[in-house]
């Protein structure tokens, strides 16, 4: 596409969101609302519209490479992707539940389900790939130096004891006897046929004329058949059903698209290169000519104020502190009177503000209580307060006032524009000059109220004063933890994470190829309160939101709500482990695996633990993102250890893991991610307390099984033609999961069969073999699952709003408690 294009769709994408903002922030304040239903299709609706943002934005700074306005885009890309989120959160905490089924608002707003999927910004990556090639270079070199080589997985086959091994060898031999001898007895019998058909043989006239009948019968029929399918396949193109024949390889117009979008990846890296360059040099032209002139111009303003103070009021004023502004108070549009009464009026604030605090602390029950009862005078649902709207705001006025009606039709090529950076690199060389400024005018302020003072004989009250002031403000400081590792770089720590086998290499697969289909059914079946399990669509959409946008950007996790741990639970073969390493892969995460069964034997004992724990969550901070992987999460809050896993030690990490997990903060983007099979396992309790967000993934439903059949024969060398019945075969793997799918494809697709496939197609009945041969996840086992998950405290509230008995009963009863422990305090 063309850059025209791409302003359309961001102006059309500002035009979108200066509609979603008025509608955020009305004229009139809106009441709260009381139908929690109505509620909730006013967040579904803002989410929507907000994730079509965010795709129109996300594909504009993809593509756009005008450097200044990608800037721009990026901001408001940040803050759009953020409300996402934050909205998100308050759906979870409105429905209580971490899946959401909204086909009414995609109905009312004409979308399909692929409208409103999460895209993975490209730049998570783009941006830094020089620093995930290099990290990814020292890795191999410290695998390649421990003689880790990489070879193909083992096919997991257990070594047979010598009894076993002849028995095998029986079965095979009598086997290969049985078919030998078959055949034999096959051969036999068909000679004898061949013999008695010879003797039977009337080789009349009529006996020739039925026999050319016969062949005509089945020319004919063979070539009906063939003219019907060839019809047939004709109609379904012409209808759109079915791709041409011609039209199954990427036509030259998508080809094309993909080399612009290569050609224009390519100019953006070198327009950002140029407008680096131009910058310096502007500063520096900025600095030689402008600078000078700003310095002795300040210097003039501020004596002038000085003198104006004097005159005025008979003495020289305090100088405006750093924090205060420093002179760019004195460069406003105000009288000395005025910046004199100003500056009063600030002192009496900060000392007023001691006394205030201390008030609040005494009066912090009541205030608690007289909240409690206007709750309880407005009832109603509300929109909690958003950190990012007031930065989208200022975002959409920037684009109003420089870029919506900005001309541009001599800049074709969407170079930067140079009167832009000048102003932007003015306002900065102002502020760096004004700081310097200020250093030595309040030096020349102090020898004239030193002269002045001489004169009267007087004592210095503007060194006193500030003194006071600079001491007040040393506060109590924080006791930092203790570094055990201070004496080493972080190159050191890596490797021996390495070495140890702490940090690993994750697996090079995308959240796309976690493969799955929109649930049809699940908006359904809630009217109906039934509760739907989820489909592998919106558990690729759960796992976007709460761990890849959040570890991609470092602006959203400091503002967004904070998820510090993810619970993946499941049968076996769901995915859990593909979407740990989906998400280091988006994201370019370190992958730390502190499993029970990977952590056996190693750094033993307490102390050894502490430094593990320390160096492992130090190298996660200071080279992040990381994500933190937890595999068999239910060993570590075992109700009762087995006793065959004594040895290994699976709690080591239950004490410890929570006091780190309060440790991480908004700005660090470090993610746990557990994954367990059998959670009912585990003490519900203390597993709650550290995963905050609990994932249920199920077996995938028939529309996610039609989706993963055709994809995995066509990934692994197979076709799919008219003779493959998808749909029976989606029907008849149901409970099968996705790693069991993944084996049986394998079986089947080998190198002799995929030779074949030009004059024997693949069939539905080729599958049935090898799944036959593998146990599916029944139905009780999933049960099982949403048996446990009801148990957790997300699950309860979803049971208490699906059973009519609204959350909201529960929420002011806990407000209520919380103040009264405040007021009792």
């Amino acid at each position: 596409m063309s850059h025209s294009t791409y302003n359309k769709i961001w102006s059309n994408a500002h035009d979108e969101l200066n509609s979603l903002l008025n509608q955020e922030h009305p004229a009139s304040p809106l009441h709260p609302e009381k139908d929690r239903v109505v509620f909730f299709q006013r967040l579904a609706t803002l989410y929507v519209r907000y994730v079509q943002i965010f795709r129109q934005l996300e594909e504009v700074y993809d593509q756009m490479v005008h450097p200044q306005k990608r800037r721009v885009i990026r901001d408001v890309l940040d803050g759009v992707m953020g409300r996402v989120l934050e909205l998100k959160n308050e759906m979870v905490e409105k429905e209580f539940s971490e899946y959401h089924y909204m086909d009414d608002v995609i109905q009312d707003l004409k979308l399909t389900p692929a409208d409103i999927e999460i895209p993975i910004p490209r730049y998570f990556l783009s941006e830094r790939s020089r620093v995930l090639q290099e990290r990814g270079k020292i890795l191999s070199q410290i695998l390649k130096v421990m003689g880790v080589v990489e070879r193909p997985k083992p096919l997991g086959v257990h070594p047979l004891s010598f009894e076993e091994a002849v028995k095998l060898i029986q079965v095979s031999e009598r086997a290969r006897q049985g078919r030998l001898r078959a055949k034999f007895m096959k051969e036999i019998q068909q000679d004898g046929e061949r013999q008695r058909r010879a003797k039977d043989r009337d080789l009349g006239p009529d006996a020739i004329n039925r026999a050319a009948l016969s062949i005509q019968k089945v020319w004919k029929g063979y070539q009906q058949r063939k003219k019907t399918k060839r019809d047939r396949e004709e109609e379904m193109v012409f209808l759109g059903m079915v791709l041409a024949s011609d039209q199954s390889q990427l036509c030259s117009s998508l080809l094309a698209a993909q080399a612009n979008k290569a050609y224009r990846w390519q100019k953006q890296a070198e327009y950002e290169e140029d407008f680096q360059r131009t910058t310096i040099t502007i500063a520096e032209k900025l600095r030689e000519v402008e600078g000078p002139d700003m310095r002795e111009t300040m210097k003039e303003q501020i004596r002038q104020w000085f003198i104006e103070c004097l005159d005025a009021t008979g003495n020289f004023p305090d100088y405006p502190e750093e924090e205060d502004g420093g002179s760019a108070l004195i460069f406003a549009d105000k009288t000395p009177h005025q910046l004199m009464e100003e500056l009063a009026a600030k002192e009496e604030e900060d000392s007023n503000k001691k006394l205030k605090a201390k008030e609040e602390k005494k009066d912090k029950g009541k205030k608690d209580k007289k909240k409690g009862a206007e709750e309880e005078e407005e009832p109603g649902l509300k929109m909690l307060p958003s950190t990012f709207l007031p930065d989208l705001e200022i975002k959409q006025k920037t684009f109003t006032s420089v870029w919506q009606s900005r001309t541009e039709s001599k800049n074709f090529s969407q170079r930067h524009e140079a009167e832009l950076i000048k102003e932007e690199k003015r306002k900065e060389l102002e502020a760096e000059i004004r700081r310097q400024v200020d250093e030595l005018m309040r030096q020349e302020l102090a020898n004239w109220k030193l002269a002045m003072d001489k004169d009267k004989g007087g004592k210095i009250k503007g060194k006193a004063n500030a003194k006071k002031k600079k001491g007040s403000k040393s506060g109590k400081k924080k006791k930092k933890d203790k570094d055990l590792t201070a004496d080493r770089n972080i190159e050191s720590l890596y490797q021996e994470l390495v070495e140890q086998g702490l940090l690993k290499q994750a697996e090079s697969i995308t959240l796309e190829d976690y493969l799955g289909d929109h649930s049809y059914l699940g908006t359904t079946l809630r009217q109906t309160d039934i509760e739907p399990m989820p489909s592998l669509s919106d558990v690729r959409q759960v796992i976007a939101l709460y761990a890849v946008i959040p570890l991609g950007s470092q602006a959203v996790h400091e503002k967004a709500p904070l998820v510090k741990a993810i619970l993946l639970a499941g049968p076996t073969g769901v995915g859990k482990k593909m979407l740990v390493h989906a998400i280091c892969q988006e994201t370019g995460a370190n992958l730390f695996d502190l499993s029970p069964l990977n952590l056996a034997g190693k750094y033993p004992g307490k102390s050894g633990l502490q430094m593990m724990l320390h160096m492992v969550f130090k190298v996660a901070r200071l080279m992040q993102p990381s994500v933190v992987w937890v595999g068999d999460a239910e060993k570590m809050f075992y109700k009762k250890v087995p006793k065959e896993e004594k040895e290994l030690d699976p709690k080591r990490l239950k004490k410890d893991l929570p006091k780190i997990l309060k440790s991480i903060k908004g700005e660090d983007r470090v993610l746990i991610v557990g994954t367990t099979q059998t959670p009912f396992n585990a003490d519900l309790k203390a597993l709650c307390k550290v995963y905050s967000k609990i994932i249920l993934i199920p077996r995938p439903d028939y529309a996610s099984r039609y989706v993963m059949w055709k994809q995995l024969i066509k990934k692994n060398g197979g076709e799919v033609t008219s003779v493959l019945d998808l749909s029976s075969l989606a029907k008849i793997s149901d409970g099968y999961t996705q790693g069991q799918m993944v084996q049986v494809v394998q079986t089947i697709l080998t190198e002799h069969r995929i030779q074949q496939l030009s004059k024997r197609p693949l069939s539905a009945a080729e599958f049935v073999t090898p799944l036959a041969k593998i146990d599916p996840i029944f139905q009780e086992e999933e049960e099982a699952l949403k048996i446990w998950y009801a148990k957790t405290p997300q699950g309860k509230k979803r049971a208490k709003a699906a059973s009519g008995k609204e959350g909201e009963e529960e929420v002011p009863e806990k407000g209520d408690k919380a103040a009264n422990k405040k007021g009792k305090k």
